[in-house]
């Protein structure tokens, strides 16, 4: 089944391009023209979109703030270092390794070294 996915500024449009090859509809906040939108701003474009958020931004991590089941999902990319190969091949790992319908609602963290699924309660 299908994904709607937006993808955050920080990270490379082909993060994107890569979610919509594999079938899911995902707009990039820089294909939008959204760039320079502040996060509360931006998270209100995702939540109205009913979109999953697809971010390198650790603030929306923060399950204090964005609680698992208030929102479709957060993918938090990750890396020590930041680097544009890096986070495509996080993002190739996540959709090679895992049903992306099974992390809606949760928000998950894709590092090298692998994937945590954060459901709370």
């Amino acid at each position: 089944m299908p994904l709607r996915f937006k993808v955050d500024e920080d990270l490379p449009v082909e993060v994107a391009v890569l979610l919509r090859t594999a079938g899911h509809d995902a707009k990039a906040v820089v294909e939008q023209g959204m760039s320079g939108t502040p996060d509360e701003r931006l998270w209100e474009f995702v939540q109205r979109e009913q979109r999953c958020f697809v971010t390198a931004d650790k603030g929306f991590a923060n399950a204090q703030q964005h609680p698992s089941g208030s929102h479709l999902g957060i993918i938090l990319l990750r890396l020590p270092r930041e680097s544009r190969a890096g986070y495509v091949r996080l993002a190739e790992a996540i959709l090679a390794s895992t049903s992306l319908e099974v992390l809606a609602g949760s928000i998950t963290v894709v590092t090298p070294e692998g994937i945590r699924v954060h459901r709370g309660g």
